[in-house]
This record gives structure tokens, C-alpha cells and sequence, in this order.
């Protein structure tokens, strides 16, 4: 058998792309690769949270309208619409998982939950080892559901502190990845 992903794609291979496109196939994540995890108190050790199975990335931007009866000499109401600058931004991320209460990162969230303490986290892809997000929230929700029929279960809600540092773009010296 042979082993395709030593091949060099010299645009005649595979019917020259025409139906397999490797570039697009491996420029695409799979849900299950993405985590969340918190740095300990001491920020001495980043702890994947156990039993992961769905995380949220919410962001989003106010509006700040910016109308008048004068835009550019002319009556606003010959223009027709409204006009609008970007405001400020926030971020927070929903997080389900199975509550391990006996694990490092769940220790550490309830920690920081009941102190009031805000904590540091980190969005990565455990594939192929690179951070994609981070940043310092602070847990606004921390439920535990314990239906009759199921397993426990936990919803974490965290609310950024200030930005989201988007590490596909802006790139960072070292990017840790739990142990």
C-alpha cells in the first residue's frame, strides 16, 4: 500500500486536484481537537479541563450609532441609512463538560469560582499542539446537573477581562500546552 501523504502535489497528481483537495481537507479543524485550558493559581502549571464536550467562543462588538441630520452637506433622510462605528468588544466562552470533581482543573475552577478570583485561559488544538486563544475571565456560571439517567455534568460560563488575544494572529514566544 502506499503512503499518499509523502507525495508532493506538482499539479498533475490526483487529476491535477480536480476532486480531492488536500490544501482545503487539511486546512479544516475537527470540534474535538479544540480545548479549553486554565493555568493553575501560581501560573506555574496549564491544566487541560477534563471531561470536555462542547466549548463556545462568544465575541461580539457594540454599536455606537452615529446619525446626524447633516452627513457630508447633505439631509440624512435623502440618504436613507443609518451609519454606525464599531464599539466596545467582549468575549466569553461556554464550556459543557463531565464533572470530574477529583481532577487539577476542576479543582482549580471550583477554586477560583468561590474566591472570586479571576482565571487564565487557554484555547489550543491538541492535534497539532498550537494555542488558537487566551485570556483572563472570571466564572460568572458554574452549575452541575445530575439528571437521574445520566452522567454529571457541568456548564462553565467565563467572562472575558479585557481582550481576547487571538493567537493565529498575534503570535506569542512560547505557547505552552497542558501536560
Amino acid at each position: 500500500m502506499k503512503d499518499y501523504k509523502f507525495l508532493i502535489f506538482d499539479g498533475t497528481a490526483y487529476d491535477k486536484g480536480a476532486y480531492c483537495d488536500f490544501d482545503t481537507a487539511a486546512s479544516v479543524l475537527a470540534g474535538k481537537d479544540i480545548l479549553l485550558a486554565v493555568w493553575n493559581s501560581d501560573g506555574s502549571k496549564m491544566l487541560a479541563i477534563s471531561g470536555q464536550q462542547s466549548l463556545t467562543i462568544n465575541r461580539s462588538a457594540e454599536t455606537i450609532e452615529v446619525n446626524s441630520k447633516i452627513v457630508e452637506g447633505q439631509d440624512a433622510n435623502s440618504t436613507g441609512w443609518k451609519d454606525f462605528l464599531n464599539g466596545l468588544r467582549e468575549w466569553s466562552i461556554d464550556l459543557d463538560s463531565l464533572w470530574v470533581p477529583t481532577s487539577d482543573s476542576h479543582k482549580a475552577l471550583a477554586t477560583a469560582f468561590d474566591n472570586g478570583d479571576p482565571i487564565c485561559v487557554k484555547v489550543y488544538n491538541a492535534k497539532t499542539k498550537k494555542g488558537l486563544f487566551a485570556g483572563l475571565g472570571i466564572i460568572t456560571d458554574f452549575p452541575v446537573e445530575a439528571p437521574y439517567d445520566d452522567s454529571v455534568t457541568t456548564s462553565i460560563s467565563i467572562q472575558g477581562k479585557g481582550r481576547l488575544m487571538d493567537l493565529t494572529i498575534h503570535t506569542i514566544d512560547t505557547d505552552t500546552m497542558p501536560e
